[in-house]
């Protein structure tokens, strides 16, 4: 289950970075390129939702013990998507005010307009340096907490095999003891039949000779 979750994750650090870099780009495209950009950004939206949807669905089936450390990186994803949609909202306002000011002939405050557009286009750059980052260590930590649960299970492994080994050797212990004690035991009935039958023997003799006595007399 861990690895379809990191499947959509990795998916999703692809998806929100390809958007924020062209969330970035819209405002100083042409009109036409700028119109199908739009469009290819709300159809990614759309597509970084449902990753969101098959990411939450994963974490729910994960056993409530494990299930602490991927509801922190969901929180933390549904954050960075809200951020996006807000980001594209003011990128789709700027990009409707150019061209209003287009149209109105209006270029007064381009030079400041094109400023503060590079600052929120290295803003965007630099958060989307810091998701792939983000999105790094998690595929490393997550690599290494695989790793240790396959070295604790393959340990696991060796000690219920040993387990079973002395299992075996007692079963066989004790199949063994119990063969003996039968065999002791047969031995001890046996001879106690014996005493019985000598003893039956010698009382049948003693009344045999006190009766041959009596009859000489």
């Amino acid at each position: 289950m861990s690895s379809d979750f990191e499947g959509y994750e990795q998916d999703f650090a692809v998806l929100t970075a390809e958007i924020t870099n062209k969330i970035a780009r819209v405002p100083r495209l042409p009109p036409d390129e700028k119109k199908q950009v739009v469009a290819n950004v709300e159809k990614q939206l759309e597509e970084a939702k449902e990753l969101l949807e098959q990411m939450d669905l994963e974490v729910r089936e994960i056993p409530p013990q494990s299930r602490g450390m991927y509801s922190n990186r969901m929180r933390s994803y549904k954050q960075e998507m809200g951020k996006l949609e807000t980001d594209f909202k003011r990128s789709r306002i700027a990009y409707s005010d150019e061209v209003r000011n287009e149209l109105l002939g209006d270029d007064g405050n381009s030079s400041e307009n094109q400023r503060a557009h590079l600052l929120d286009n290295t803003e965007r750059l630099e958060r989307s340096s810091r998701r792939l980052e983000a999105g790094y260590q998690i595929a490393v930590e997550t690599e290494q907490i695989g790793q240790e649960m396959l070295e604790n299970l393959s340990h696991d492994r060796e000690k219920i095999q040993r387990a079973r080994e002395r299992l075996r050797e007692t079963d066989a212990n004790l199949g063994k003891s119990s063969r003996v004690l039968t065999g002791m035991l047969r031995r001890i009935i046996q001879n106690r039949i014996l005493i019985v039958i000598l003893a039956i023997v010698l009382v049948i003799t003693i009344l045999t000779a006190i009766t041959f006595s009596v009859r000489r007399h």
